[in-house]
């Protein structure tokens, strides 16, 4: 768990930004004297760390409302553990999103075809692109951001320039590009949403994952420079996407036997999705094997015939 109060970078009271590991998404947290407001609520295993971090902020006072800006399970994995913390909390999700929590569609949600865990929570609204809401004296307004996903949002405070960027921009690049994997194209959107926040010319970003920065232009320009790379080679966001999906499994599990790691892998929905385009060539389990190799060629984990583990 990693708790950052951005020494190098200012923010105005009633901001705090809490940098997490990969697991768990970042969280940001608003609040003044009378309200607060959490954005995003880490993966489901992290849940007590998080409310840690919110309390160590809060201390005695309630939390009043989650938004989440996407319902990714590093991103909401935290909300039921809150909601059975604070009866009266209110949880606001993007809209495209509304009936597949009404219903609780694992699948439709992606946690299913993830290989992730999400606890079911209750919604008690939705954002609409353009919404607008004020907290500590600061005015905020919901941007639809598609992309990473097709329902995700970001948040903007344009007085003092500060954007909430979920996995819409990191300070290198951007997060997976889900719809991509189901063969819907997405690689518009992700341009869309990279012109919107230009335009914004944010003077700080708070991304979902990573540390919080300030050179907004150089972020853009790799994040373009990536998007470019995956449309002119689509095989190479199809490897990054399934590298993700394996180590964010390492990085929940820590270390297990390659049989078990694999044997997992063979459940995922995504990982036969993206083999089934993109490396119909090979064995799927000498697939996955293979990309256990580059992640440890890579330093994010260690790989033997009997056990991987995260690095």
């Amino acid at each position: 768990m990693q708790h950052t109060f951005l020494d190098m970078i200012q923010l105005p009271q009633g901001v705090t930004f809490f940098e997490r590991g990969w697991l768990s998404s970042n969280n940001v947290l608003l609040h003044d004297a009378s309200q607060s407001l959490l954005i995003d609520t880490g993966y489901h295993t992290h849940a007590a760390q998080t409310y840690a971090l919110v309390q160590s902020t809060l201390g005695k006072q309630p939390l009043n409302r989650i938004i989440n800006t996407h319902l990714h399970s590093d991103h909401c994995g935290g909300n039921a553990l809150f909601q059975s913390l604070y009866p009266s909390l209110g949880i606001h999700i993007p809209i495209g999103h509304a009936h597949l929590v009404d219903a609780w569609d694992a699948s439709g949600l992606t946690y299913e075809p993830t290989g992730q865990t999400c606890p079911p929570f209750e919604k008690t609204g939705v954002l609409l692109d353009g919404d607008v809401f004020e907290i500590a004296g600061m005015s905020w307004r919901v941007i639809a951001a598609a992309g990473h996903d097709p329902h995700s949002i970001i948040l903007f405070n344009e007085a003092e320039g500060i954007l909430v960027s979920a996995d819409a921009l990191w300070e290198n690049g951007f997060g997976v590009v889900f719809p991509e994997i189901e063969g819907v194209s997405a690689f518009d959107e992700v341009e869309q949403t990279l012109d919107i926040i230009e335009k914004l010319a944010p003077q700080i970003v708070l991304p979902g994952h990573g540390r919080a920065f300030k050179n907004v232009p150089d972020a853009i320009t790799r994040a373009r420079s990536r998007l470019a790379q995956f449309r002119s080679t689509p095989e190479k966001h199809a490897s990054y996407a399934a590298k993700v999906l394996l180590k964010f499994k390492l990085l929940e599990l820590q270390q297990t036997s390659t049989d078990i790691f694999i044997n997992w892998a063979e459940t995922v929905t995504y990982l036969h999705l993206l083999h089934k385009k993109f490396a119909t060539n090979i064995d799927y389990r000498d697939w996955i094997y293979f990309l256990c190799q580059d992640l440890e060629r890579a330093g994010a984990c260690h790989l033997t015939q009997e056990s991987i583990s995260n690095l």
